[in-house]
């Protein structure tokens, strides 16, 4: 019987180096159990593991102005959650700039603020939505609250990762773990974009079925709260409460007067430009913020 050769060095070379690529494109397991400190992570789906946040860029609700009823709303929902009592996923959709990010971090803080056992923030990134089910294994068998927190959602016409969404959200028959919430914020109200939309009503045979699988997944979101263009005075509210919260010297209407040439130069009003501008001049005062 003729024995079988011994592989040359270059074949057992060659399979070793197959065998690590193999290992390297394997998805990473999952870790024993989840860290044991720490009330906001960033989900990082590679390793299979939460990277904790030391800081979280947040501000006082309080300073949060023209948006008065959304974040009320939001406030009572997340401290029902952490009071594990029956809550919403929540969807904050429209204008850029109107604090939609801000709110999530900020309501974060305050039902956070004198609890004993935090709620814990996750942020999963656009790109690793199609891992959530791997992180929804990974939290349900904890014991603690975990709100999950997607900034800038929204998806392409070839993009599939929406149904690991749909799933995640309500989907499955293991269904959502009932000590997770999901928030999302988007400028689009029903996550695609409008001329999709339009176009698969326009194309399709049945209109209302053709569009019923993508737009379906904001019913998933069983709280919408819509942010829309704030008003001149908005505008000014914003800043003069920023100015007064850190203590700017600057003359009322001096500050309302560069308020406006500045929103002029940017060409638009939002929080976010109201929040530049007090940047802006308080630099130019030479005072910290």
């Amino acid at each position: 019987m003729k024995k079988r050769a011994k592989p040359s060095d270059t074949e057992a070379g060659l399979a070793a180096r197959v065998t690590a690529a193999l290992e390297r494109l394997a998805p990473a397991p999952l870790p024993a159990r989840l860290p044991a400190r720490g009330s906001a992570f960033v989900w990082e789906p590679a390793l299979g593991t939460l990277a904790p946040v030391a800081q979280v860029a947040s501000i006082e609700m309080d300073l949060l102005k023209a948006i008065e009823n959304q974040r009320e709303t939001l406030f009572a929902n997340t401290r029902r959650f952490a009071d594990e009592l029956p809550a919403n996923n929540a969807l904050l959709w429209g204008a850029r700039g109107m604090g939609k990010s801000s709110l999530v971090k900020a309501v974060h803080a305050g039902v956070n603020r004198g609890r004993k056992n935090p709620l814990i923030l996750i942020e999963v990134h656009r790109e690793d939505i199609a891992s959530l089910p791997q992180l929804l294994r990974l939290l349900r068998s904890d014991g603690r609250r975990f709100l999950l927190f997607c900034d800038d959602l929204s998806f392409d016409k070839d993009d599939n990762s929406y149904k690991s969404l749909k799933a995640a959200l309500e989907g499955g028959i293991e269904g959502r773990p009932g000590n997770v919430l999901f928030y999302a914020t988007s400028n689009r109200r029903h996550l695609m974009p409008r001329d999709l939309v339009d176009n698969e009503r326009a194309t399709a045979i049945n209109p209302g079925e053709a569009v019923e699988e993508k737009v379906s997944l904001s019913d998933r979101f069983g709280l919408w709260l819509g942010f829309h263009n704030c008003s001149q005075d908005d505008y000014l509210a914003m800043v003069e409460s920023y100015a007064g919260h850190f203590g700017l010297k600057i003359a009322p209407e001096e500050l309302r007067a560069k308020a406006l040439a500045w929103a002029m130069g940017r060409g638009g009003r939002s929080g976010r430009v109201a929040w530049q501008f007090i940047q802006d001049i308080a630099g130019e005062l030479g005072q910290k913020i």
